[in-house]
Protein backbone atom coordinates (compact mmCIF):
# COMPACT_ATOMS: atom_id res chain seq x y z
CA UNK A 1 0.00 0.00 0.00
CA UNK A 2 1.45 3.35 -0.68
CA UNK A 3 1.98 5.49 1.71
CA UNK A 4 -0.68 8.41 0.09
CA UNK A 5 -2.81 5.52 1.16
CA UNK A 6 -1.66 4.93 4.58
CA UNK A 7 -2.56 8.89 5.41
CA UNK A 8 -5.66 8.77 3.28
CA UNK A 9 -7.34 6.09 6.25
CA UNK A 10 -6.36 8.29 8.47
CA UNK A 11 -7.71 11.91 7.18
CA UNK A 12 -11.00 9.62 6.29
CA UNK A 13 -11.38 8.20 9.30
CA UNK A 14 -10.52 11.65 10.98
CA UNK A 15 -13.30 13.56 8.93
CA UNK A 16 -15.74 10.80 9.26
CA UNK A 17 -16.28 11.01 12.71
CA UNK A 18 -16.25 15.04 12.89
CA UNK A 19 -18.67 15.11 9.97
CA UNK A 20 -21.71 12.90 8.98
CA UNK A 21 -20.31 9.99 10.84
CA UNK A 22 -20.76 11.76 14.20
CA UNK A 23 -24.65 12.25 14.79
CA UNK A 24 -24.95 8.55 13.14
CA UNK A 25 -22.29 7.06 15.64
CA UNK A 26 -23.76 9.13 18.82
CA UNK A 27 -26.89 7.74 18.10
CA UNK A 28 -25.70 4.11 17.46
CA UNK A 29 -23.70 4.81 21.05
CA UNK A 30 -26.48 6.30 22.55
CA UNK A 31 -29.91 5.19 24.06
CA UNK A 32 -32.41 6.87 21.81
CA UNK A 33 -34.72 5.15 19.77
CA UNK A 34 -33.62 6.97 16.43
CA UNK A 35 -31.47 4.18 15.15
CA UNK A 36 -32.72 1.00 12.31
CA UNK A 37 -32.64 -2.16 12.99
CA UNK A 38 -29.15 -2.72 11.70
CA UNK A 39 -27.56 -0.24 13.79
CA UNK A 40 -29.58 -1.44 16.76
CA UNK A 41 -27.83 -4.39 16.45
CA UNK A 42 -24.48 -3.16 16.35
CA UNK A 43 -25.58 -1.08 19.59
CA UNK A 44 -26.22 -4.21 20.90
CA UNK A 45 -22.74 -5.80 19.58
CA UNK A 46 -20.83 -2.76 20.86
CA UNK A 47 -22.13 -2.98 24.52
CA UNK A 48 -21.42 -6.68 25.19
CA UNK A 49 -17.80 -5.51 24.34
CA UNK A 50 -17.52 -2.73 26.53
CA UNK A 51 -19.39 -4.81 29.05
CA UNK A 52 -17.05 -7.76 28.72
CA UNK A 53 -13.77 -5.57 29.35
CA UNK A 54 -15.48 -3.48 32.21
CA UNK A 55 -16.30 -7.06 33.60
CA UNK A 56 -12.79 -8.15 32.96
CA UNK A 57 -11.04 -5.31 34.49
CA UNK A 58 -13.69 -5.35 37.99
CA UNK A 59 -13.05 -9.02 38.12
CA UNK A 60 -9.46 -7.94 39.37
CA UNK A 61 -10.55 -6.05 42.69
CA UNK A 62 -7.95 -3.08 41.63
CA UNK A 63 -9.47 -0.85 39.89
CA UNK A 64 -9.29 2.32 42.21
CA UNK A 65 -5.60 1.90 42.09
CA UNK A 66 -4.80 1.80 38.51
CA UNK A 67 -4.09 4.12 35.32
CA UNK A 68 -6.14 3.33 32.01
CA UNK A 69 -5.99 4.88 28.79
CA UNK A 70 -8.78 4.41 26.82
CA UNK A 71 -7.48 5.14 23.04
CA UNK A 72 -10.32 5.95 20.77
CA UNK A 73 -12.82 6.27 23.44
CA UNK A 74 -16.09 8.22 20.73
CA UNK A 75 -18.44 8.96 22.98
CA UNK A 76 -16.92 7.51 26.37
CA UNK A 77 -18.72 4.52 26.33
CA UNK A 78 -15.81 2.72 28.16
CA UNK A 79 -14.22 5.60 29.94
CA UNK A 80 -17.33 6.48 31.82
CA UNK A 81 -18.26 2.82 33.51
CA UNK A 82 -14.41 2.47 34.37
CA UNK A 83 -14.80 5.57 35.93
CA UNK A 84 -17.36 5.01 37.29
CA UNK A 85 -16.15 1.62 38.71
CA UNK A 86 -13.03 3.84 40.55
CA UNK A 87 -10.10 3.56 37.39
CA UNK A 88 -8.12 6.63 36.73
CA UNK A 89 -8.99 7.79 33.11
CA UNK A 90 -7.46 9.08 30.29
CA UNK A 91 -9.27 9.34 27.28
CA UNK A 92 -8.61 10.06 23.55
CA UNK A 93 -10.16 9.71 20.46
CA UNK A 94 -8.88 11.68 16.80
CA UNK A 95 -12.59 12.77 16.67
CA UNK A 96 -12.84 16.76 18.79
CA UNK A 97 -16.34 16.01 18.40
CA UNK A 98 -16.60 12.66 19.43
CA UNK A 99 -14.56 14.16 22.51
CA UNK A 100 -16.64 16.93 23.05
CA UNK A 101 -19.88 14.51 23.52
CA UNK A 102 -17.87 12.63 25.83
CA UNK A 103 -17.01 15.16 27.66
CA UNK A 104 -20.50 15.96 28.07
CA UNK A 105 -21.93 12.65 28.99
CA UNK A 106 -19.15 12.36 31.35
CA UNK A 107 -20.15 15.50 33.28
CA UNK A 108 -24.37 14.37 33.54
CA UNK A 109 -22.79 10.89 34.76
CA UNK A 110 -20.03 11.08 37.01
CA UNK A 111 -20.19 12.48 40.51
CA UNK A 112 -16.48 13.14 40.15
CA UNK A 113 -15.86 14.24 36.25
CA UNK A 114 -12.35 14.82 37.15
CA UNK A 115 -11.42 11.07 36.96
CA UNK A 116 -11.68 11.08 33.36
CA UNK A 117 -9.17 13.46 31.33
CA UNK A 118 -10.16 13.69 27.95
CA UNK A 119 -7.95 14.62 24.64
CA UNK A 120 -7.98 14.62 21.59
CA UNK A 121 -5.30 12.46 19.42
CA UNK A 122 -4.49 9.96 17.17
CA UNK A 123 -3.30 6.12 18.58
CA UNK A 124 0.18 7.61 17.24
CA UNK A 125 0.50 10.32 19.10
CA UNK A 126 -0.48 9.64 22.39
CA UNK A 127 2.34 9.41 24.95
CA UNK A 128 2.45 8.90 28.73
CA UNK A 129 2.57 5.48 31.02
CA UNK A 130 -0.59 3.64 31.58
CA UNK A 131 -1.29 0.49 33.74
CA UNK A 132 -3.71 -0.64 31.50
CA UNK A 133 -3.81 0.59 27.66
CA UNK A 134 -7.38 -0.15 26.16
CA UNK A 135 -7.90 0.17 22.28
CA UNK A 136 -11.47 -1.03 21.37
CA UNK A 137 -13.30 -1.25 17.68
CA UNK A 138 -10.40 1.33 16.75
CA UNK A 139 -8.49 -1.51 14.80
CA UNK A 140 -11.30 -1.86 11.71
CA UNK A 141 -10.20 0.81 10.40
CA UNK A 142 -6.52 0.80 9.08
CA UNK A 143 -5.07 -2.30 7.29
CA UNK A 144 -2.82 -4.97 9.45
CA UNK A 145 0.58 -3.06 8.45
CA UNK A 146 -0.87 -0.37 10.08
CA UNK A 147 -2.59 -1.70 13.22
CA UNK A 148 0.78 -3.50 13.71
CA UNK A 149 2.73 0.22 14.09
CA UNK A 150 -0.44 0.96 16.19
CA UNK A 151 -0.07 -1.74 18.45
CA UNK A 152 3.72 -1.66 18.70
CA UNK A 153 2.70 2.62 20.32
CA UNK A 154 0.33 1.85 22.43
CA UNK A 155 2.51 -1.42 24.28
CA UNK A 156 5.28 1.28 24.90
CA UNK A 157 2.85 3.30 26.67
CA UNK A 158 1.16 -0.06 28.67
CA UNK A 159 2.86 -0.68 32.22
CA UNK A 160 1.26 -4.35 32.87
CA UNK A 161 -1.97 -5.00 29.77
CA UNK A 162 -3.03 -3.95 26.68
CA UNK A 163 -6.78 -5.02 25.78
CA UNK A 164 -7.66 -4.71 22.28
CA UNK A 165 -10.72 -5.22 20.06
CA UNK A 166 -10.97 -6.00 16.52
CA UNK A 167 -13.18 -7.68 13.39
CA UNK A 168 -11.62 -11.03 13.09
CA UNK A 169 -10.79 -12.18 9.59
CA UNK A 170 -12.39 -16.13 9.15
CA UNK A 171 -13.23 -17.54 5.92
CA UNK A 172 -17.01 -16.83 6.84
CA UNK A 173 -16.83 -12.96 7.88
CA UNK A 174 -14.65 -13.19 5.34
CA UNK A 175 -17.82 -13.68 2.82
CA UNK A 176 -19.88 -11.75 4.79
CA UNK A 177 -17.64 -9.02 4.18
CA UNK A 178 -17.42 -9.40 0.45
CA UNK A 179 -21.39 -9.71 0.20
CA UNK A 180 -21.69 -6.60 2.00
CA UNK A 181 -19.98 -4.80 -0.58
CA UNK A 182 -21.82 -5.57 -3.58
CA UNK A 183 -24.40 -3.21 -1.12
CA UNK A 184 -22.81 0.02 -0.92
CA UNK A 185 -24.58 2.51 0.68
CA UNK A 186 -24.42 5.80 2.69
CA UNK A 187 -22.87 4.04 5.73
CA UNK A 188 -19.84 2.91 3.83
CA UNK A 189 -17.93 5.81 3.86
CA UNK A 190 -14.64 4.61 5.40
CA UNK A 191 -13.00 0.86 4.66
CA UNK A 192 -13.12 -1.47 6.98
CA UNK A 193 -10.61 -4.55 7.88
CA UNK A 194 -10.40 -7.82 9.48
CA UNK A 195 -7.82 -9.29 10.97
CA UNK A 196 -6.57 -12.81 11.69
CA UNK A 197 -6.17 -13.22 15.18
CA UNK A 198 -3.27 -14.88 15.19
CA UNK A 199 -1.37 -12.28 13.30
CA UNK A 200 -2.49 -9.74 16.13
CA UNK A 201 -0.79 -12.42 18.66
CA UNK A 202 2.04 -12.06 16.84
CA UNK A 203 1.81 -8.43 16.94
CA UNK A 204 1.69 -8.41 20.77
CA UNK A 205 4.53 -11.22 21.44
CA UNK A 206 6.66 -9.25 19.52
CA UNK A 207 6.11 -6.05 21.99
CA UNK A 208 6.52 -8.23 24.57
CA UNK A 209 2.73 -9.19 25.78
CA UNK A 210 0.76 -12.61 25.92
CA UNK A 211 -2.59 -13.64 25.77
CA UNK A 212 -4.33 -13.41 28.90
CA UNK A 213 -7.60 -13.76 27.84
CA UNK A 214 -9.83 -13.80 25.42
CA UNK A 215 -13.68 -12.60 24.36
CA UNK A 216 -15.91 -12.97 21.28
CA UNK A 217 -18.61 -10.80 20.66
CA UNK A 218 -20.93 -12.26 17.72
CA UNK A 219 -24.00 -10.36 17.43
CA UNK A 220 -26.03 -9.87 13.44
CA UNK A 221 -23.57 -7.04 11.37
CA UNK A 222 -21.37 -6.39 14.28
CA UNK A 223 -18.54 -9.64 15.13
CA UNK A 224 -15.44 -8.07 17.86
CA UNK A 225 -12.59 -10.48 19.25
CA UNK A 226 -11.15 -9.02 22.26
CA UNK A 227 -7.61 -10.19 23.37
CA UNK A 228 -6.27 -9.03 26.98
CA UNK A 229 -2.54 -9.31 26.63
CA UNK A 230 -0.18 -8.76 29.63
CA UNK A 231 3.50 -7.81 29.70
CA UNK A 232 5.91 -10.87 29.80
CA UNK A 233 8.12 -10.53 33.47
Amino acid sequence: MKTADKINDKAIVKDYFNQKGFDRWRRIYGETDDVNKVQKKIRQGHQQTIDTVVDWLKDDGNLADISVCDAGCGVGSLSIPLAEAGATVYASDISDKMVGEAKEKATEALEDPSKVTFSVSDLETLSGSYDTVICLDVLIHYPTEDAAKMIAHLASLAESRLILSFAPKTCVLFVLKKVGEFFPGPSKTTRAYQHREKDIIAILAENGFEIKRKGMTSVSFYYSKILEAVKVK
